[in-house]
């Protein structure tokens, strides 16, 4: 099995940023893509970003473009930095394994989710 493991999120206000970090473990991820969702409460859980480990390619859904950027470490951690943050942006984060559809990985195509992590952004 893959373990993800979230850290990075928490308070910050309007305009601050936040750095999520995603640490997996156990089986490799050669061919999977890796993203980012987050969810609201009352809202429906909604892509932020993916990467893949087979090319350079990044994706972002409409409300991170411009303000967050998914990367890789060499350790095989993935990140999401989020600038410029709005309180729009308060939700549970959660990291994912799985595979890319088209410009974005759906969460049916998610094979693996971590825990989540909060992030709280007040104005």
């Amino acid at each position: 099995q893959v373990h993800l493991a979230e850290s990075g999120g928490g308070s910050v206000q309007a305009g601050g940023s936040l750095r999520l970090s995603c640490a997996p473990s156990g089986r490799t991820f050669s061919r999977y893509a890796m993203g980012w969702f987050r969810q609201a409460p009352g809202k429906e859980r909604e892509f932020v970003a993916a990467l893949t480990w087979t090319s350079s390619s990044t994706y972002y859904g409409d409300s991170a473009k411009g303000r967050f950027t998914i990367s890789r470490d060499n350790a095989n951690t993935v990140y999401l930095q989020m600038n410029s943050l709005k309180p729009e942006d308060t939700a549970v984060y959660v990291c994912a394994a799985g595979f890319l559809a088209g410009l974005k990985i759906r969460p049916r195509d998610v094979l693996y989710w971590g825990p989540g992590t909060q992030v709280t952004v007040s104005s």
